[in-house]
């Protein structure tokens, strides 16, 4: 059911909030809103500029606008629970309680938003973290075991020795970078980098992402060649969309044979900044394209081991992109290459406009 643009109505001066109210609204754990007739917007705390629910004083959501006018004609307060997307693509979402009620006698209401989306990301983390450990600390727990017994077993053999010494360092070497991905996932399902996100260009980033990959491709004889054709700006956490990027460089290069080269492009296209991981490697089987932002799944295990892979890079990958209102894709064919893009909504303008906690009152 569709609702009609609420009906915009001129601002007057018994609509101005009081200072005990404006109080009060920040004392509450929630994001708030107070419409006037009309549902008119005379204030917004900061945080509701991350559900994108208001623009130029009037709502955008249509379940919104539904209670406000139920709790008009009843005069008790509405609950509900909306599902809000976190950007114009991707599969991630805001889980919002929403409850409305009257306050005063002016016909004024107040709107407070309690975020879920928190409370739900811990219990999945809790359950996956669980899963996680059991299902892949073990491989590399139990080769260091056996290598250690077989060190002892080597005692009057140094070239043995030396030799299950090295073998030893690279499952060790595994094991850490196994529980530092772990660590990086869940906390990417504990954060929610919109709650307070920094503006940055995005070529800035990517030149950053491709700095850190310089010394592994050096060693394979990779060429990086990146190609920014936009000056994007976008909102988040600067620090995940880097190691994003960095993943996907990282996995392009240890699926490229050596001598070849990986493109990195930047561009905006439709209100969105993409960038693309081009590579000359193997490719994915198509049965596979599918599962390959599964946690620990692995295309060809027998070369994740040997390039050290843990099969969580193109995971967190997914997990950035729908924080932040994005997605990821990836088209590939065998023999000739993949390519990965990751697809952020750009910064809106407007966003920065839109009412504070402390203004937005009527007539000032």
């Amino acid at each position: 059911m569709m609702v009609s643009e609420p009906e915009i109505v001129e601002a007057s001066p018994k609509f101005k909030l009081s200072p005990e109210l404006l109080d009060l609204l920040q004392s509450i754990d929630a994001e708030t809103i107070v419409v006037a007739p009309g549902e008119l917007v005379i204030h917004a705390s900061a945080g509701i500029a991350t559900f994108n629910l208001v623009r130029e004083q009037a709502l955008l959501n249509d379940s919104l606008i539904l209670l406000v006018r139920a709790v008009r004609r009843s005069g008790h307060l509405q609950e509900a629970t909306l599902e809000l997307p976190r950007g114009p693509i991707g599969a991630g979402t805001h889980d919002l309680l929403v409850r409305v009620l009257p306050i005063g006698q002016l016909g004024l209401i107040a709107i407070l938003i309690f975020d879920d989306s928190e409370m739900r990301r811990l219990d999945s983390i809790r359950r996956d973290f669980v899963a996680n450990i059991s299902h892949e600390l073990k491989t590399p727990i139990g080769a260091l075991s056996i290598l250690s017994e077989a060190v002892l077993g080597a005692s009057d053999d140094p070239e043995a020795i030396t030799r299950f010494a090295n073998r030893m360092q690279t499952e060790a070497k595994r094991l850490t970078d196994l529980v530092q991905e772990i660590i990086d996932l869940s906390r990417l399902q504990d954060d929610d980098p919109l709650k307070d996100a920094k503006t940055f260009v995005m070529s800035d980033l990517v030149q950053e992402a491709i700095d850190q990959s310089r010394l592994t491709s050096a060693a394979r004889g990779i060429t990086i060649v990146y190609s920014a054709q936009s000056e994007a700006k976008v909102q988040g956490d600067r620090n995940q969309i880097t190691m994003a990027i960095h993943n996907l460089i990282e996995n392009a290069i240890n699926y490229s044979p050596e001598g070849t080269r990986v493109a990195v492009a930047l561009r905006s296209n439709d209100g969105l900044c993409e960038v693309s991981i081009s590579d000359q490697g193997i490719g994915i089987p198509e049965r596979d394209l599918e599962r390959i932002f599964e946690r620990f799944y692995r295309v060809d295990p027998a070369r994740s081991r040997l390039t050290g892979g843990t099969g969580l890079g193109l995971s967190i990958v997914k997990h950035v992109a729908a924080n932040h209102g994005g997605d990821v894709t990836v088209w590939s064919v065998e023999g000739a290459g993949s390519t990965f893009t990751i697809r952020l909504p750009l910064l809106r303008e407007e966003a920065n406009s839109l009412p504070q906690i402390t203004a937005v009152e009527a007539n000032q």
